[in-house]
């Protein structure tokens, strides 16, 4: 493809993919582009914030340093406030919004499907409406598939959907009626008794990417990368802003992947920018954060203060904060992670991480205002054998009740079927909220700071690591396929309906492969024998171990039938996701992420090609930190 200059507004900073203007003119109109040509010069200070992540990362790793609390006395950047100001809650935040006030159930999901029809794509926006959850926040990032143009399509169903196009109305009169089929077959009701009116109940919530990314269908004029967060949050909120005021709705995004207050701080300007631009109040736009990098967790104060008036709660998203914890102490040759289902919430550095979040949001900032704290995702899915949903549903409802018994105000689900599952462990608590619930104020010793990498004894086994290799590689081949979000388990329980599938994202593929790479580069030790691989307890995970496993977990996806392993997927993406994985893990060096490999393949199915774009990316992070982060078939 080529490209072509656009001159939007009056700067014309942009470029677009030749065609993109065409095809999406209800999605890119010149209010939508207007505003991200004035949005557009916050793209170099976006870069030079993450070329800095990427620098402190380097530091660390070099000088073999901790992440440590901030100087109290030091400013946050881009603030009038300083680190102590922000600790002891002297800032302005924000009112909870009426439409926030109760969200015991946030489901989660993308809005669209792979190369789908509106019609089609639309079904998501329609079981999320009509699920009685309290607010679903539809994905642009982690369970958002990237093939072909689905971040543009994801934004055109939101605006059909919401406007109530006739369109959107005529699936969701179907779609109603799917769901209380299967609802009076599993809990012997129905669970929507007014379509049109249970459209009304659920809050919009919307995730734009995170400010690592760039945007796959825009550039910056001369030719770098531009920013996917940038890009995703002016869509939304420029093409929807007058419906949801309208309606009396709050303007709600949930930003990803915030490492610093000077990047809460970044997001702050921008959308500040963006209410400008379109004559909105400064702090109409809320904010959740979602606490998935360590970082963050020893800046909590100061995001919170950063973001100021727009600050609503945060989240503690499990998979993406176990990754950035095993990013993080890469360097040191003594962390060594167990299995990734032993590190559940109650796990050594996740536990202090969860306590030190649900501190936070219980300090008060100077108008005694508190933010909400809403717990992690879900991941089970209510579809299996009757001894498999059984055991997964009552797992489910205990990891709700013990959220909600530790603070939290709700909890995320990944699947509509499991609202009502889960949304009783609230209504039986019945307050909205836990706002303002009192908990120790926030300590920043150095136990505090070690704790948030505390390991606990748990198992590291053979089986793990298979686990982790499966579904690494079908993670890799799904999102080849443009399924960011998908059911999967590990190929050794493929036809056992006992073990229930679970819906995996971008971060569960990140998770897998910091783990492998940290066992290997580790020599991390089983702690069990494994008599069918003939490994003991103590034995080292080893590079021709790892060979022995690839090659007999691929073979496992090769063998596998359709309903796991989609069989047009065995030539094609299947082993480039496997020269990832492969690549990824025998690095001598840990690439910052998997999605970055990942996306430099999209809609590419050619091997070879395939591995030129890995060479590149890993010759250019091994020269000096560089990510190729730009689509390469731009143009």
């Amino acid at each position: 493809m080529s490209s072509k200059t656009m001159t939007a507004g009056s700067s014309g900073r942009l470029r677009f993919r030749k065609g993109i203007l065409d095809h999406y003119p209800d999605v890119l109109t010149r209010a939508a582009l207007d505003a991200l040509e004035a949005l557009a010069g916050f793209n170099v200070e976006r870069q030079r914030i993450m070329r800095e992540r990427i620098e402190r990362r380097a530091v660390r790793f070099r000088e073999n340093r901790r992440i440590g609390f901030l100087d109290p006395a030091a400013p946050i950047p881009r603030t009038t406030l300083t680190v102590q100001q922000a600790r002891e809650g002297r800032f302005d935040g924000s009112e909870i919004p009426h439409d926030l006030q109760r969200q015991w159930v946030q489901g989660t999901g993308p809005a669209t499907r792979p190369r789908a029809t509106v019609e089609a794509g639309i079904r998501n926006v329609a079981y999320a409406l009509l699920s009685g959850a309290d607010g679903w926040m539809f994905d642009g990032e982690d369970a958002l598939g990237q093939v072909d143009a689905m971040s543009l399509d994801n934004q055109r169903n939101l605006m059909v959907a919401f406007a109530r196009q006739e369109a959107f109305l005529r699936v969701a009169a179907a779609v109603a009626a799917e769901m209380n089929a299967w609802s009076s077959g599993f809990f012997g009701r129905e669970i929507i008794s007014d379509w049109k009116k249970q459209l009304d109940f659920t809050t919009r919530i919307y995730r734009p990417r995170g400010l690592h990314l760039d945007d796959r269908h825009v550039r910056d004029r001369n030719g770098s990368g531009f920013s996917a967060a940038i890009v995703d949050a002016a869509l939304y909120v420029v093409n929807n802003h007058r419906t949801l005021t309208g309606e009396g709705r709050s303007i709600v995004l949930y930003l990803p992947k915030i490492q610093t207050a000077e990047e809460a701080a970044l997001w702050h300007d921008i959308l500040s920018a963006l209410e400008q631009h379109l004559g909105l109040a400064v702090g109409t736009v809320k904010a959740y954060v979602l606490v998935e990098q360590i970082e963050a967790c020893y800046q909590l104060m100061e995001i919170r203060a950063a973001l100021g008036p727009r600050f609503v709660g945060f989240n503690t998203g499990r998979w993406d904060y176990i990754n950035s914890v095993a990013d993080a102490l890469a360097w040191d040759p003594g962390f060594h992670n167990p299995n990734i289902d032993a590190i559940t919430m109650k796990y050594g550095y996740m536990r202090v991480y969860e306590d030190r979040v649900r501190r936070a949001v219980n300090t008060p900032d100077r108008n005694g205002r508190c933010a909400l704290w809403q717990g992690g995702m879900q991941p089970n899915i209510p579809v299996g054998s009757e001894k498999g949903i059984a055991v997964g549903m009552k797992r489910a409802v205990a990891g709700g009740e013990s959220e909600q018994r530790g603070g939290a105000s709700g909890k995320w689900v990944a699947h509509w079927k499991m609202v009502h599952i889960v949304r009783p462990v609230w209504e039986k608590a019945g307050a909205d909220n836990q706002l303002g619930r009192a908990f120790p104020p926030l300590t920043y010793e150095p136990k505090d700071a070690d704790d948030l990498i505390l390991l606990e004894p748990a198992p590291r086994t053979v089986r793990g690591a298979r686990d982790l290799l499966s579904i690494a590689l079908q993670y890799g081949n799904a999102f080849g396929r443009g399924f960011q979000a998908a059911a999967i388990k590990p190929a050794d329980y493929f036809g056992n309906d006992d073990e229930l599938y679970l819906m995996e994202d971008m971060a569960t593929g990140e998770i897998r492969l910091s783990i492998l790479w940290e066992w290997l580069h580790k020599q991390a030790r089983f702690t069990a024998d494994d008599p069918s691989s003939g490994v003991r307890a103590g034995d080292a995970f080893t590079p021709a171990f790892f060979e022995r496993l690839m090659e007999e977990e691929y073979e496992k996806l090769q063998r596998a039938g359709n309903r796991d392993v989609h069989d047009d997927s065995k030539a094609t993406t299947l082993p480039i996701a496997r020269a990832i994985v492969e690549r990824y893990v025998k690095s001598p060096f840990k690439a910052p992420w998997y999605i970055d490999l990942l996306n430099l393949n999209l809609n590419n199915h050619d091997l070879g090609r395939a591995n030129q774009r890995i060479d590149a990316y890993l010759t250019a992070f091994g020269r000096d930190g560089t990510r190729l982060t730009e689509n390469p078939d731009f143009g």
